[in-house]
């Protein structure tokens, strides 16, 4: 059974979308090298966090995973940082 978690990425420098990219193609590896070992996590969306300048300062992600260990190991996978994680509640006003 999974649980969907919501992740706080904050990035110690700005960066380009571009090295975004990148970070999302390393997130992507990371995942897929996790499911063949048999973990249970999956990427739901991620809403980017911008400065003033259009630079990449953070990231909201929302996962499912089988525990908050799975999500942690996922951002030390894909070098990616890992602020906050809370368990995602039910959404305002409904879906």
């Amino acid at each position: 059974m999974t649980t969907d978690y919501l992740i706080l990425r904050e990035l110690p420098e700005a960066v380009t979308h571009d090295e975004l990219d990148d970070a999302a193609a390393a997130s992507g590896d990371a995942l897929e090298e996790m499911r063949s070992e048999g973990t249970d996590i999956e990427w739901v969306e991620s809403e980017v966090m911008t400065n003033d300048d259009d630079e990449v300062v953070g990231t909201f992600c929302h996962y499912r995973a089988e525990d908050q260990a799975a999500i942690e190991e996922h951002g030390d996978r894909a070098g990616l940082p890992v602020t906050r994680v809370t368990r995602r509640g039910e959404p305002l006003g409904g879906e």
